[in-house]
């Protein structure tokens, strides 16, 4: 669901990128103004975590699509809702920079159609309101499966609203919607098991840090689990993402159907030449892989793309960067607040 600078007028995405940053400051003032110094290195692991998790497309089964797991929801649980969204927005902003996945236009419109709505609406007026404080098996499976598709659904109806919104494309509205909604509804589904999945391996092996993430203080050592978690993101981003699914996602699936393309070409106004050649010049691993300095024949670029298992170096190479890079922007920023937060104290 990561929106290309394609489908952006810079109205939209600079108001989305004020909207965003507003939102990241104001998420910043109140993890500073939270003691729980445990969190920093958890914020840097999740990070690492979803960011290989992304890297997995899943099959939609019967509909040519695939999907790839969000992972708003699972930061809010275990992190609280303003450290989440700080965290997912570092992942994206290293998936725009570096990988070129999303564009730098539409940056603002992806942090908040994939961190806003999980974090500050499907996480305290869904999940946490079925969980509660003293969470069940049970609770956590249901909150989690109707948290991830309402968060989910809304995000994708937000990719249509800014789309329509910025009046740059020739995708119809009811088409468009029609596509995107149930699409995300079968992918939202997968979210919720997987989110579900994590959230009770987290909570049987240290239930303190679920405690903690819905805003109860309780420092405790959290170090096994910190282990885990970043072995399981290494795991993934350098083996497991070979599987992943070279179906289109939700998004270019409907795209596809709308307008008969996957991706649109961008508008050759300034604003959207200066950004385009900005993310040139930074996205050294483009489509997580290595940048190819020969060119490929169109049937070259067939064959690669439906071979499975895509067994690769530079997947491999992407999936371990790229988790390095987010946990160590992660763990930076959450550092930086603890320490600008304890001097705020003295």
């Amino acid at each position: 669901m990561h929106m290309a600078d394609a489908l952006i007028s810079p109205a939209v995405g600079g108001a989305m990128w004020a909207v965003s940053a507003g939102l990241v400051a104001y998420s910043s003032k109140k993890v500073s103004s939270e003691d729980q110094s445990s969190r920093t290195a958890l914020m840097g692991v999740l990070g690492a975590f979803v960011f290989a998790a992304q890297m997995i497309n899943f099959t939609i089964p019967a509909t040519g699509s695939s999907g790839h797991l969000g992972g708003g929801l699972i930061l809010s649980i275990l992190l609280g809702p303003y450290a989440g969204f700080i965290v997912m927005a570092s992942i994206l902003t290293v998936q725009a920079l570096i990988f070129g996945d999303g564009g730098l236009l539409a940056l603002g419109c992806n942090i908040f159609n994939l961190g806003f709505w999980t974090c500050f609406v499907a996480y305290p007026l869904i999940y946490k309101k079925i969980a509660g404080e003293k969470p069940t098996q049970g609770r956590i499976i249901t909150g989690s499966l109707l948290a991830a598709i309402i968060g989910l659904q809304l995000g994708a109806f937000s990719v249509v609203i800014e789309t329509m919104s910025s009046g740059i494309s020739e995708l119809p509205f009811n088409t468009f919607v029609l596509l995107m909604q149930p699409i995300h509804l079968a992918i939202g589904i997968v979210e919720g098991v997987v989110t579900a999945a994590v959230v009770s391996f987290v909570w049987k092996a240290k239930p303190e840090i679920v405690a903690q993430g819905a805003g109860l203080k309780m420092n405790t050592p959290i170090k096994g689990v910190v282990i885990a978690i970043g072995i399981a993101a290494a795991l993934i981003g350098g083996i497991l993402a070979w599987f992943a699914s070279s179906q289109p996602d939700g998004l270019e699936w409907s795209m596809f159907r709308t307008a008969g393309k996957e991706e649109l070409a961008a508008p050759a106004d300034s604003i959207h030449k200066a950004f385009a050649s900005i993310q040139e010049k930074t996205a050294i691993l483009p489509d997580y892989n290595f940048k190819q300095t020969v060119s490929k024949s169109e049937s070259e670029v067939a064959e690669t793309s439906e071979s499975w298992p895509g067994i690769s170096a530079g997947t491999s190479f992407a999936g371990i960067i790229g988790g390095i890079l987010t946990l160590a922007l992660a763990f930076l920023i959450g550092t930086v607040l603890r320490k600008a937060g304890n001097q705020a104290k003295t």
